[in-house]
């Protein structure tokens, strides 16, 4: 490794996140041969820097090199800032945009004063910047922290790389968490959960401090309740359940009475909540407890009753030339005349010609104009695909409810809350079995107690993925209206997905499966012809202009020959085979092309892009930073990733039966075999086969999907939120 000393003189790219930067540098001093002839020149110089400052000097050791595309570049892998000591840098230092509070003329004043030492005169008290004529406390502060902070920036990256952080780790701590560094330089390693998986610091942890501290021990008991919870989807544990999970996770070798005493200093600590036998995470705890109180307030709340509401139905009916049934007709007057009321039909049973009529009759009855529909009726849905549904079918604005709230990334928090609630006075919100108990208490912060708050979904579908069995719960409860709906509308004499998504609801399934109808096929075929077949299939829908929009793969698993990867690598070469015009990115062992289908994976606020939303890559090139610049389309919501955040998606040509949550798809092929046994079970084939609106084809073993119909797996999920219910509405 050699090095390089000069300075920074022109930042060609800088990352917010990473501090990752590429500059111009002029060399003044270097060891390395093949940089001597540049001495008093400029090079381009690549590494992880926080806060570079132009036109001071600094040491950066790494190694000069070739870059397959760029040219010769210094890269380096540390560095060291240098100190003004000259009566000249000085002065450029103070006045410069660094140093707060000071400009040329008091600059010159302070180097006046105490020459070359005017630097170690401010850091020994800042009283003596006082001395300087004209000069203020306030301003006298601002001098002194910036230049305490240009020194102590520097010891602090080189502490954190002592203890085993990185460049890039040590930037981005500095950044985010400035005010705990003091606690993290100390061994509170934990407190950088916000930016780091806690594996990595617990790794870091462990080769520095005692792995069987008590802060460490306390720490993985609580992060083996947080997978416990995310992996199980429950919101309490019992004792043995922690402990095995400790065990397992991190490796947590402690006797039983010191484990005791662990859960109860947590306890203390308000970090956890022990109620008899059972242990909480504090946080769900609360929310558990807080969305039960919230309810109740709701359902509580004088409620407004519309006069005539079977002859204003029948209006409704007269101007759609639709009758509904009673099942229906109940629905409807329920949620008008209820502060609270929850809906649940598997498809075909109408729950969208509901949530229509009981938008129309609220508008009609309370004469909202156009400006009130916006701000008193408010649509929603946990996902992009499912509020988009909901848009279209009502032809009023729907949103997800992260956007809806206005969810901050960074903060993981919501601008509309307790102190700042929503204006709705009606709120729907459909497939309300995906809400966990933290978005559903998000949701319930921001509303009124005077809401008029209608749920709608499927109780049959696969449960949230956080913890929480929300929906389920409230139904179970018994405490608010609740209209149940079963009757199935035929779309033709011969439809058969809602009728077959109800027996597999029912676990009552007969050979009738196998008979071909005018929506649904099923494709007998073993596991090693299961992909031949959807090749054939796929390529059979696309000669009758079944194109990769309108048709959509699920399959349960992501692994395996028939699982989601392979799936999406055969898919990609029948729907967007490689193509000299198309511009395509390698990135792990995934391809990534210009017109390619693409899954996001996580919640992006900044671009109001959502997990599980669909779009494809319109393009892949290069921007005016030469940096990689990948724009996807998002129904209309045109995104721009960097090759980094190709993590935060995948190839859609196939997704799993989870993702499709919340969604509904033209056309639906669904592959099954005896290898998917794990996952194969009677919610995740029910989700699947319901996500299919005009066609469905199931290809493979009908052993496996008969078997996985009786399966009634479901890890039993522990929560507290009807004990909390019935004690609101009894106290």
């Amino acid at each position: 490794m050699s090095y390089i000393k000069g300075k920074f003189t022109k930042i060609l790219f800088q990352s917010e996140d990473t501090n990752y930067v590429v500059s111009l540098f002029r060399v003044r001093e270097t060891d390395d041969e093949d940089v001597k002839p540049f001495i008093n020149k400029t090079i381009n110089v690549n590494g992880t820097i926080l806060d570079p400052r132009l036109n001071y000097t600094y040491t950066l050791m790494g190694s000069y090199m070739k870059h397959p595309k760029y040219d010769y570049q210094y890269s380096f892998t540390s560095y060291e800032r240098q100190v003004p000591t000259t009566t000249s840098d000085i002065v450029d230092f103070l006045a410069s945009p660094f140093v707060e509070g000071c400009g040329d003329i008091v600059a010159k004043k302070i180097v006046d004063k105490f020459g070359d030492q005017a630097l170690i005169k401010i850091r020994e008290d800042v009283n003596n910047l006082l001395e300087i004529k004209g000069m203020t406390l306030i301003k006298a502060m601002k001098i002194y922290k910036s230049v305490v902070n240009f020194e102590q920036n520097d010891k602090i990256i080189a502490d954190l790389k002592n203890i085993g952080f990185s460049l890039e780790d040590a930037s981005k701590i500095l950044s985010k968490h400035n005010m705990d560094i003091d606690d993290i330089l100390n061994g509170n390693l934990y407190i950088l959960k916000d930016i780091f998986e806690f594996k990595k610091i617990d790794d870091i942890y462990k080769l520095t401090y005692d792995a069987n501290s008590p802060l460490r021990c306390k720490e993985c008991i609580l992060q083996s309740m947080l997978e416990l919870s995310f992996n199980e989807g429950s919101t309490y544990y019992f004792k043995e359940d922690i402990y095995k999970a400790a065990s397992v996770l991190y490796n947590l070798n402690i006797e039983s009475s010191l484990f005791e005493q662990y859960l109860s200093d947590l306890a203390v600590e308000s970090e956890i909540v022990i109620i008899n036998d059972k242990y909480y995470l504090a946080k769900y705890y609360n929310e558990e407890k807080d969305v039960a109180h919230m309810l109740y307030k709701i359902a509580a709340s004088p409620s407004k009753k519309v006069p005539n509401l079977d002859g204003k139905i029948a209006m409704i009916e007269n101007e759609l030339g639709f009758k509904y049934n009673e099942e229906q007709k109940k629905a409807i007057t329920m949620a008008l005349s209820n502060n609270l009321t929850i809906i649940s039909g598997g498809p075909g049973t109408g729950k969208t010609t509901i949530i229509n009529a009981i938008v129309q009759l609220y508008i009609s009855e309370n004469k909202l104009n156009s400006i009130d529909i916006l701000e008193n009726v408010c649509l929603l849905a946990p996902t992009g695909r499912a509020s988009k549904r909901l848009a279209v079918s009502t032809n009023l604005p729907a949103s997800t409810i992260h956007r809806k709230l206005k969810w901050h990334k960074d903060a993981d928090d919501f601008e509309y809350g307790l102190d700042n609630k929503l204006p709705a006075k009606l709120v729907i919100v459909d497939e309300t079995s995906m809400i966990d108990i933290s978005l559903m208490y998000s949701l319930l912060c921001a509303l009124n107690e005077n809401v008029k708050l209608i749920l709608v979904g499927d109780i049959y579908q696969l449960p949230s993925v956080g913890p929480g069995l929300v929906l389920q719960d409230l139904i179970n409860s018994d405490l608010f209206s609740y209209a149940p709906l079963n009757i199935i509308y035929r779309q033709s004499d011969n439809s058969y997905i809602p009728f077959l998504a109800k027996d597999i609801k029912m676990r009552n399934i007969d050979e009738e499966f196998l008979y071909k109808r005018d929506d649904y096929n099923f494709i007998i075929a073993d596991e090693t012809q299961i992909m031949e077949k959807i090749i054939a299939s796929v390529k059979y829908a696309l000669s009758k202009g079944i194109n990769e929009d309108r048709m959509q793969i699920l399959a349960p698993m992501y692994k395996g020959a028939n699982g989601i990867y392979n799936l999406n690598m055969n898919l990609q070469k029948i729907y967007n085979p490689e193509d000299p015009l198309k511009a395509e990115i390698k990135y792990g062992d995934k391809i990534y092309r210009e017109n390619d289908k693409v899954l996001q994976l996580v919640n992006d606020s900044d671009n109001q892009v959502f997990n599980g939303d669909i779009g494809k890559i319109l393009s892949i090139g290069k921007n005016k930073l030469g940096k990689t610049e990948i724009r996807i389309d998002f129904d209309g919501n045109i995104v721009f990733y960097e090759k980094k955040d190709l993590k935060s998606i995948t190839h859609a040509y196939a997704i799993t039966i989870h993702k499709s949550q919340g969604s509904e798809f033209e056309h639906v092929l669904m592959p099954v075999c005896k290898s998917y046994y794990i996952m194969l079970y009677n919610k995740l084939l029910y989700t699947g086969v319901s996500r299919a609106k005009k066609s469905l084809t199931i290809i493979g073993e009908p052993r496996a999907f008969t078997q996985g119909i009786q399966n009634n797996y479901a890890s039993e999920r522990k929560t507290s939120l009807i004990g909390h219910l019935t004690y609101e509405f009894n106290a």
